[in-house]
């Protein structure tokens, strides 16, 4: 179940990564008729970073055996949870919301960068984040 995790978690990052760059290329505030993210930027950016730890902090429990490092890595896993959450509660109206009408005919109406995102791949990574966490969980506990 351990090494289920580590791919069920590097699954999640590669597709929480493939968002942050349609994000990234889509958050051009220096185009005209652009509207900002409602994304916080140092709330994307924390979700990467404890992300990124937690699935190190993951690694190490599997090379190591330490089941304190498995409990380290289930409470990152719990902030990053919070903090995903937090940014799919401000996704849903973006993704509701077709945006304001275009000011001319033929213009497409402008839409948020987090307005880009496959809805498929949201859904898989909310899904594949929540096996994450229920394996890491069930490992921990042994």
């Amino acid at each position: 179940m351990a090494f289920a995790t580590a791919i069920t978690w590097s699954a999640t990052v590669l597709m929480g990564l493939y968002m942050l760059a349609v994000w990234l290329i889509e958050n051009d505030l220096t185009s005209r008729g652009s509207i900002p993210s409602r994304l916080p930027v140092p709330v994307i950016f924390a979700h990467l970073l404890l992300a990124a730890s937690g699935l190190t902090v993951w690694v190490a429990f599997l090379l190591l055996e330490r089941k304190t490092l498995a409990w380290t890595a289930v409470g990152i896993l719990v902030a990053i949870a919070l903090l995903g959450a937090t940014m799919f509660a401000r996704w849903i109206p973006v993704y509701r919301d077709s945006g304001p009408p275009p000011r001319f005919p033929g213009d497409v109406p402008p839409i948020r960068p987090e307005g880009n995102f496959p809805v498929a791949v949201v859904t898989a990574h909310g899904l594949l984040a929540v096996s994450t966490l229920v394996l890491a969980l069930l490992t921990a506990i042994g």
